[in-house]
């Protein structure tokens, strides 16, 4: 199965193996997936719903209700899902799925929920084997739901044997080696081009000039553009980030390369997000022998780098969309607006790396987005999922595409 642009609903009942669903859900979004979240009542006593909301980019479905519920909420989530994970399920949530009840979030999902299913039952191994828990997984499974196995191992209880959650990591793998759902993500014939990552600017054969970007931004981006049923293709500098499955790369290292690959794509796509931290100066000179340490003063001569935003501004063709970012650590606003007006971009994502826990390396990030009608002076921090939905919005009301819910 692919996960790169899945829409998955994580449906959590109430047990101690709740914890492990905050790393299933960090890792299916490092595999391209948009992960939301429901809870039963019971399963806000394990892992507070506030770590998912965070984790997620979105408002965890409750019994309370939501931050921004709507009448229709319990439509709204699982309809919105290609996928929904229940995970781990409790015994008292599979009687419920099994027998027909839809009397909190995970049951309402479940039951209104029109895609593929699947459900990793966690408890007490005698709870695990009895006759009742058993019948109802045998239900579930003859109405198309997939069962996870649960492994038998050392359980919370101190006891040994069947009932354990999977793993994380082994859930992840038992999805990408399944069966594509019949339900798939269509396409909205639309291309979009994102770089991402940083520059690398040799010195010598062994040392360069660069910065500390993570790419967790452009991964972020090309999921979300997935997500809205784009063909993505990215020119990816050196990064730690994972790109997900199914994104087309072109691998460059040095700003030049990367204004070559960006000015030969160009032309075939309908939109260019320039996400990379590209350096703006390189060596002159690259030694073609390690520079020697001779304990002396060393002058380094550089030149600028070519402006691939710019450029590709002044190439722009017809109905194209060019998103620009900057990052700025002081008087950011000012300089933001001089880099709009001076590149022509239609939106400049202005990110400022200040605060605590956010920006290189981090999952989140303190921006704005700057348009000519949008002065952008309100900074605000979040997700860099949530950035990511919102230059996607803008780029879908550009073209005219319609958001996806």
């Amino acid at each position: 199965m692919r996960l790169l642009g899945k829409k998955i609903l994580l449906g959590i009942t109430g047990g101690i193996a709740a914890y492990k669903s905050c790393e299933l859900l960090r890792l299916l979004q490092k595999e391209g997936a948009e992960v939301r979240v429901a809870m039963t009542p019971s399963a806000t006593s394990f892992v507070g719903p506030l770590t998912f909301a965070a984790l997620s980019g979105y408002p965890v479905f409750l019994q309370s209700g939501m931050l921004d519920s709507k009448p229709f909420q319990h439509i709204d989530y699982p309809r919105w899902a290609d996928l929904l994970l229940v995970i781990p399920c409790s015994a008292n949530s599979l009687a419920r799925m099994a027998g027909g009840f839809a009397d909190e979030p995970v049951s309402l999902c479940f039951m209104a929920g029109t895609s593929a299913k699947w459900i990793a039952p966690a408890m007490n191994s005698a709870m695990y084997l009895s006759f009742a828990v058993q019948k109802n997984i045998a239900t579930l499974r003859d109405a198309g739901a997939i069962i996870l196995d649960a492994p038998a191992g050392e359980l919370a209880c101190g006891e040994v044997g069947p009932g354990r959650c999977p793993e994380p990591l082994s859930v992840i793998e038992m999805l990408k080696n399944a069966e594509e759902p019949s339900s798939t993500l269509p396409s909205n014939g639309k291309k979009v081009l994102i770089t991402g990552g940083r520059t690398e600017e040799s010195m010598d054969p062994v040392r360069y000039l660069s910065n500390r970007s993570s790419g967790k931004t452009a991964v972020a981006l090309a999921s979300a553009f997935c997500s809205a049923g784009y063909s993505v293709t990215m020119v990816q500098g050196p990064m730690e980030a994972k790109v997900p499955e199914g994104i087309a790369v072109i691998p460059v290292k040095s700003a030049c390369e990367m204004h070559e690959a960006v000015m030969r794509e160009l032309p075939g796509v309908d939109a260019v997000v320039h996400c990379a931290a590209v350096a703006d100066y390189r060596p002159k000179t690259t030694a073609a022998e390690k520079i020697k340490d001779s304990r002396s003063l060393l002058s380094l001569e550089l030149v600028p780098n070519p402006n691939i935003l710019r450029d590709s501004v002044a190439a722009k063709k017809k109905g194209q969309v060019i998103v620009g970012f900057a990052l700025e650590t002081e008087h950011a606003e000012e300089h933001a607006k001089e880099k709009l007006e001076k590149s022509g971009a239609d939106l400049l994502v202005l990110n400022t790396p200040v605060a605590e826990n956010s920006g290189f390396g981090f999952d989140s990030v303190a921006y704005t987005l700057v348009t000519s009608s949008h002065p952008g002076t309100s900074v605000s921090h979040n997700t860099k999922v949530a950035l990511a939905k919102e230059v996607v919005d803008f780029v879908n009301a550009r073209l005219g595409v319609q958001t996806r819910a």
